[in-house]
C-alpha cells in the first residue's frame, strides 16, 4: 500500500575546507510499505539543485539505499560502519564516491516518522567531508 505524505528534510554537507552548507524543504512524497522495511520517494526540485530527479530511500533493518534516477543516476547503500563504492553519473560525466554511514536511525509506520542517516564521503578516493539528513514523514493530510 502506498500513501501520499509531507516530507520535511533537513540535509547539511560539510565538505573539507568548507563552510557547512545547510538545506531545509518540504515537498509532497510517498510512503510505502515494501517487503523488507520502507519505500519513501519524491522529485527534487531546483531548491536542491536537483532539478528533474526522482529520489528514493529503501529503509530496511540495518540499511538504508538512496537512489536517484532521472538526470541524475546515482546509488548509495549504507550500512553503518561499512564502505560503499558506486559511480555518480551526471550529464557533464560521472564521479567515483565511496559513502560510510556513521549513523543510521529510523521509526517508520503509516502514520509517518523519521529517517536520520549520517554518513563521510570520498570523491574519487579523497576524503571530501560529512553528510548530515533529517527526514520527517507526515500523512499529507494532517497540519501542524
Amino acid at each position: 500500500m502506498m500513501k501520499e505524505m509531507v516530507l520535511s528534510l533537513t540535509g547539511q554537507q560539510t565538505y573539507v575546507g568548507q563552510e557547512p552548507d545547510t538545506i531545509e524543504f518540504v515537498t509532497d512524497g510517498t510512503l510505502k510499505n515494501v517487503e523488507n522495511g520502507w519505500e519513501i520517494s519524491y522529485e527534487e526540485s531546483a531548491l536542491t539543485g536537483l532539478e528533474g530527479v526522482r529520489t528514493t530511500f529503501l529503509v530496511e533493518k540495518n540499511c538504508v539505499t538512496l537512489t536517484r534516477t532521472g538526470a541524475l543516476q546515482s546509488q548509495m547503500v549504507f550500512k553503518k560502519d561499512v564502505p560503499h563504492e558506486s559511480l555518480y553519473q551526471m550529464a557533464f560525466g560521472a564521479l567515483m564516491i565511496t559513502v560510510c554511514a556513521t549513523k543510521i536511525r529510523w521509526d517508520l509506520s503509516f502514520e509517518g516518522g523519521v529517517v536520520d542517516l549520517n554518513y563521510n564521503i570520498d570523491i574519487e578516493n579523497s576524503a571530501a567531508g560529512t553528510v548530515d539528513y533529517h527526514l520527517e514523514i507526515k500523512p499529507k493530510n494532517i497540519q501542524k
